[in-house]
């Protein structure tokens, strides 16, 4: 799969999320890489202050990062149809950390 058809499903799975709640993203942005530097089995990952987290003083920072990992997901898929599930389940893993959301609360909720 290339690179250009990965991102068109990250993007895809971005769509899924309802309206209300990428409006309420800020100040975030979403990047697709090969593979994480020190864990080359991790599909995603957010680096940020999440937006519970957030107070009066938050302003003039870098865009927190949602980052998918392209080659770690086509690792472990089996077929095109695989890929697109886990690229939509890994996206909104890492966006509801965007929110605070916590690995926990997602394990329970089925996005683990």
């Amino acid at each position: 799969m290339t690179r250009r058809q990965f991102e068109e499903l990250v993007s895809d799975a971005l769509d899924t999320i309802p309206p209300e709640l990428t409006a309420a993203m800020d100040n975030v942005v979403v990047l697709v890489a090969d593979r994480h530097d020190t864990d080359p089995r991790l599909l995603g990952l957010y680096e940020g202050v999440a937006l519970t987290e957030r107070t009066s003083q938050y302003g003039g920072v870098l865009p927190d990062r949602i980052t998918i990992y392209q080659d770690a997901i086509l690792d472990i898929c089996d077929d095109e149809d695989d890929v697109v599930h886990e690229v939509a389940v890994t996206v909104v893993h890492e966006v509801a950390h965007h929110f605070g959301i916590d690995d926990e609360a997602l394990q329970e909720l089925g996005w683990g």
